[in-house]
């Protein structure tokens, strides 16, 4: 199948976030499966691969810009809504894949090239959808990154997705931690940086590293900057592209959102290892803690976070119960690789009009979701379309 996933939002590398993640790994996982994956994202002239697409602009006059970096073509645009019809006929999909950022609106512009439309729904920020939903209609198929997130949705709009949690490859993120910090990830405001700043300066004894994620506007750039020199205890770290060497030296994962998170992803990411979590109670952060954390409300009292991290980092035993919780929560069959790709794979069919597709095909066992490596065991494409036309031409 050929998929073409599609966002206003810039993608990798010119940024780096949860959905940006999700994506790759779920597009390397497809291609090697025997799936032609291209991804459509906007642009962000000063980040990143920016000269090159500047130059493709002034040599080629065109608005959308082609790279294959990252091992499949990404294309990137201003304002991308309006090169979706370009990219697509150039990239010939048999399906559209809207992500996160204004999704109404790329939809609208995804449905303009009478393609077969799927919706990923990864946030629940409904004011930034870029149009109304309702105007998709109730009957357009979606998956879920979390039942917080499908939820959410069914109760504003009728719709009824099916919940795939987000696509994370254990090897890139799994690694034995030295435990010597605790791990504050995209230190903006919504995502409980003054929670993070007021904990470490209350435990001077205890290391803190923050990880850069998004972009940091000059204001919040020049809080830290302000902040950090009085916290010598706080190491500030850029974004990266591997974060098994931030994961290495964690022993604690700080997640204090202020915002309803969809899922949180670096939860996951976190508990591959072992590493336990203490995280806000903010939307689908509970989902993806689960019994591998601690979960305390962002607008309770400062005191009680800074004891939370005291008990987790010198209560030995404390520690390794959640830690043993959190590696079996992220082990759970619904996070493994092989089930995913099967329920995605499903998804993506259905939404061609598949409407049934033999687990054979797929590889996949829906009972108790052991599978083989999806990673290992590539999908035989054309034998795969030539099973499911037959299968459907027959009921």
């Amino acid at each position: 199948m050929r998929i073409l996933f599609v966002t206003a939002n810039p993608y990798l590398p010119q940024l780096h976030g949860g959905m940006q993640s999700s994506a790759h790994e779920l597009c390397c996982a497809l291609k090697h499966r025997g799936h032609l994956v291209a991804v459509l994202g906007g642009f962000l002239p000063g980040a990143p691969s920016g000269w090159r697409c500047a130059m493709q602009q002034k040599l080629l006059k065109r608005t959308a810009f082609r790279d294959a970096a990252l091992g499949y073509p990404v294309w990137r645009s201003l304002s991308p809504w309006n090169d979706l019809e370009y990219v697509a006929k150039k990239e010939t999909p048999d399906l559209i894949v809207v992500m996160a950022v204004e999704p109404v609106r790329m939809a609208l512009a995804a449905r303009r090239t009478q393609i077969p439309v799927l919706m990923q729904l990864q946030d629940v920020e409904f004011h930034m959808l870029g149009g109304r939903f309702e105007d998709l209609g109730d009957d357009i198929p979606c998956v879920a990154n979390s039942r917080f997130t499908a939820e959410k949705y069914r109760n504003a709009y009728g719709v009824h997705p099916r919940v795939i949690y987000p696509f994370i490859s254990a090897d890139r993120y799994r690694v034995k931690t030295t435990k010597e910090n605790i791990t504050f990830v995209n230190p903006k405001p919504i995502k409980g940086r003054d929670i993070a700043l007021a904990v470490a300066r209350l435990c001077p004894d205890i290391p803190f590293t923050f990880v850069e994620s998004w972009p940091l506007c000059q204001d919040e750039r020049q809080l830290l900057t302000e902040t950090l020199p009085a916290l010598p205890n706080v190491t500030l770290l850029p974004p990266q592209n591997d974060m098994r060497s931030v994961y290495g030296k964690c022993k604690i994962l700080l997640a204090p959102s202020k915002w309803e998170e969809a899922y949180g992803r670096v939860v996951t990411e976190a508990q591959i290892s072992g590493i336990p979590v203490l995280a806000s109670t903010r939307g689908g952060l509970p989902e993806a803690a689960g019994p591998g954390g601690i979960l305390l409300d962002p607008d309770g009292p400062i005191d009680d976070w800074v004891m939370a991290v005291r008990k987790l980092w010198l209560d030995n035993r404390h520690y390794a119960e959640l830690s043993a919780a959190a590696l079996a929560h992220a082990g759970r069959p619904e996070h493994s690789l092989s089930w995913k790709l099967g329920l995605w794979e499903q998804a993506l069919l259905n939404a061609c009009g598949v409407s049934s597709v033999p687990s054979k095909v797929l590889k996949i066992d829906p009972i108790n979701a052991k599978a083989r490596n999806a990673q290992s065991q590539p999908l035989n494409n054309n034998l795969a379309w030539s099973e499911i036309r037959k299968t459907n031409a027959s009921q």
